[in-house]
């Protein structure tokens, strides 16, 4: 069993930068593959960027290759999503997930956490 909790998020100016965290709790998190998915208002939750258990293999969607950075501690459970250049286009819910692979899609996750909101006003 894991537990997610998200923070970081907020309102910033387009170009800005956030940096999202999620702290885990449990004690296998260092076994697990980790996600980022965003849900804007009014769509359907989508894969951002994935970090394989090691930090071996990450995954972005293009959209925000070069401007996000995947990134894990597994000496402190937490994923970090280090957020540049960030446009009004990336304003979404945040969430980030564990699951067995680095995968892209929600049914790959198996615990989730509550969502931090990241607004970039333009």
């Amino acid at each position: 069993q894991v537990q997610l909790v998200e923070s970081g998020g907020g309102l910033v100016q387009a170009g800005g930068s956030l940096r999202l965290s999620c702290a885990a709790s449990g004690r296998t998190f260092s076994s697990y593959a980790m996600g980022w998915f965003r849900q804007a208002l009014g769509k359907e939750r989508e894969f951002v960027a994935a970090i394989s258990w090691s930090s071996g293999r990450t995954s972005y969607v293009d959209s925000v290759k070069g401007r996000f950075t995947i990134s894990r501690d597994n000496a402190k459970k937490t994923v970090y999503l280090q957020m540049n250049s960030l446009k009004p286009e990336d304003t979404a819910v945040y969430y980030c997930a564990a699951g067995s692979m680095v995968g892209r899609w929600v049914s790959d996750y198996d615990y989730w956490g509550q969502g931090t909101q990241v607004t970039v006003s333009s």
